[in-house]
């Protein structure tokens, strides 16, 4: 699993969500779309972790770019924002899910994981 967010608090705090939870290993981190790009390139990861709004190439255009570039990589969405207020074209990016920071753990990991990755 790779976790992409331009906040060191939100990644270290996945990375622990992630090395807590049976099953998963976190293949690393990128702080922006670039650097996500070239790490989904090299570690191949089965589920990729993006936030929506980063600087520079933001989430949804980093997310439609891995899933051009790797079809069968689940990646999810995850914002601070309420979900009504993220962009329509988050729903077209190619995400599996949209999840809130807030709610992220071990179960909706796991919920999200079991719904999508088959």
């Amino acid at each position: 699993m790779v976790t992409v967010d331009d906040q060191a608090v939100f990644r270290s705090a996945a990375r622990e969500v992630i090395e807590a939870t049976g099953g998963f290993t976190s293949l690393g981190e990128a702080s922006g779309g670039e650097e996500a790009l070239a790490l989904v390139d090299q570690r191949e990861p089965q589920l990729v972790l993006v936030d929506v709004r980063m600087p520079g190439m933001n989430g949804i255009e980093t997310a439609s770019r891995i899933k051009a570039a790797h079809p069968a990589t689940v990646v999810v969405l995850v914002s601070i924002d309420d979900p009504d207020n993220i962009p329509s074209s988050a729903k077209t990016s190619g995400a599996a899910a949209l999840v809130r920071k807030q709610d992220f753990g071990p179960a909706l990991l796991r919920d999200v994981w079991e719904a999508h990755s088959g």
